[in-house]
């Protein structure tokens, strides 16, 4: 991140967005696949991109994700969306050190 310096308010912002970035990506996650089964073209293929960085950060086993990727099918990804949700499928939980620093 650059050297600028925040004040008290938006530091707190940018913790509170990293403090709540697995909710973020979880709900993110979930419209992508609404939005998958709508879009056509080039912003379909900006959506799967988005989705397969969003699966890597959330810690989803690469084979999993590469799977996704292959078959470039919305079913399959809202299969890992319900399995997120239920808990059947655990996110790999990263070291602090490994986490952006918002400040």
């Amino acid at each position: 991140m650059s050297n600028r310096n925040y004040s008290p308010h938006q530091q707190k912002v940018i913790k509170r967005y990293y403090d709540n970035r697995d909710a973020i990506d979880d709900q993110r996650l979930s419209e992508l696949v609404t939005n998958l089964y709508l879009a056509t073209g080039r912003k379909q293929e900006k959506m799967w991109d988005t989705a397969a960085q969003i699966m890597n950060r959330m810690g989803i086993p690469e084979s999993r994700i590469q799977h996704v990727m292959d078959v470039r099918d919305p079913a399959v990804l809202a299969k890992i969306v319900e399995e997120l949700l239920s808990g059947k499928l655990q996110k790999k939980k990263k070291p602090k050190s490994a986490e952006k620093d918002p400040g």
